[in-house]
C-alpha cells in the first residue's frame, strides 16, 4: 500500500496529469455536445454516436500514461523509488496499477458524461440503454481507457524518453493507423487488426467501419481480448526492461 501511495503522490505532483485528466474527459463530452447540437436530424441520435469522440479522450489518457512513466525516469525519481523499494517489480506494478485505475475513472466519466450530455442536448431522442450492447458502449470506456493507460506506461518504461515516447504513440494513433487504409488491396484488412481500432470496436462508435463497409473478423469481446493482450504485453515488456537495466 505504501508503494501505491507513493506512486499516486508522484503522479499528481505536477500539473500535466491534472490537465490530461481534465482534457480526456472534457474533449469527448464537448465533441458530443457539438455533434448532437449541430448535426440535427441528419445523423441518427443513438447510443453509439454518443461515443464517437471516445478515441480522442483515450489519446489524451495515453499521453498521461506515457508522461507518468517516462518523466519518472527523466527526473530521476524512478531511481529513488528503486532505492526505497529494492525489489523493483512491486514498484513497477504499483505504477501500472495507479495509472490503470486513474484511466479507468476517466473512461467512466468520459463515457457516461458524453451519453448523459447527449440526452440533455437531444431530449426527444431515445438514448436509453436498452441492450447489453448499449451498456457496453457507454461503460466499456472504463475498460478501454484503463488498458490504454497500461499500454502508455509500458511504452514510457521501454523508451524512457518523453519526447520519443509521445511522438511514437501520437504518430501511431493519429496518423499511422489511418494511413494504413491507403495501402492498396490489403489496407482495410490490416487496419482491422490495429490496436486502437480494436479498442473502438469494443466501446465506441463504429463510424469508420460502417462508412468503409468493413466486415470485422472479431466480435466486440474478441476485440477487447485482442486489445488487452497487446496492452498487457507492452506493459510487461516495459516493466521487464526497467527491472533489468540501470535506473
Amino acid at each position: 500500500m505504501n508503494v501505491l501511495r507513493a506512486e499516486r503522490i508522484k503522479l499528481f505532483s505536477t500539473r500535466a496529469p491534472w490537465w490530461c485528466s481534465a482534457l480526456s474527459v472534457l474533449v469527448p463530452i464537448g465533441f458530443t455536445a457539438l455533434f448532437f447540437g449541430l448535426a440535427g436530424t441528419a445523423v441518427p441520435a443513438d447510443v453509439g454516436n454518443t461515443q464517437l469522440a471516445a478515441g480522442n479522450g483515450r489519446t489524451v489518457a495515453l499521453v498521461l500514461a506515457v508522461l507518468a512513466a517516462s518523466s519518472d525516469a527523466n527526473w530521476g525519481t524512478l531511481k529513488l523509488t528503486f532505492q526505497a523499494v529494492p525489489t523493483r517489480v512491486p514498484a513497477l506494478l504499483a505504477k501500472g496499477t495507479v495509472v490503470l485505475l486513474l484511466c479507468a475513472l476517466l473512461g467512466l466519466l468520459a463515457g457516461t458524461g458524453s451519453w448523459g450530455l447527449a440526452q440533455l442536448v437531444r431530449p426527444e431522442a431515445d438514448l436509453g440503454l436498452h441492450s447489453a450492447a448499449d451498456w457496453r458502449l457507454v461503460f466499456g470506456q472504463t475498460v478501454t481507457f484503463a488498458l490504454t493507460g497500461l499500454l502508455g506506461v509500458g511504452v514510457g518504461l521501454l523508451l524512457r524518453s518523453t519526447a520519443l515516447s509521445l511522438a511514437l504513440v501520437l504518430v501511431w494513433s493519429q496518423l499511422v493507423e489511418g494511413l494504413v487504409l491507403l495501402i492498396p488491396k490489403i489496407g482495410a484488412d490490416i487496419y482491422q487488426w490495429l490496436p486502437f481500432y480494436a479498442a473502438s470496436q469494443f466501446a465506441g462508435g463504429d463510424f469508420t467501419r460502417s462508412t468503409l463497409k468493413l466486415s470485422a473478423p472479431l466480435g466486440p469481446w474478441g476485440y477487447l481480448a485482442y486489445f488487452a493482450a497487446i496492452c498487457i504485453a507492452l506493459f510487461a515488456a516495459g516493466a521487464g526492461t526497467a527491472n533489468r537495466r540501470d535506473a
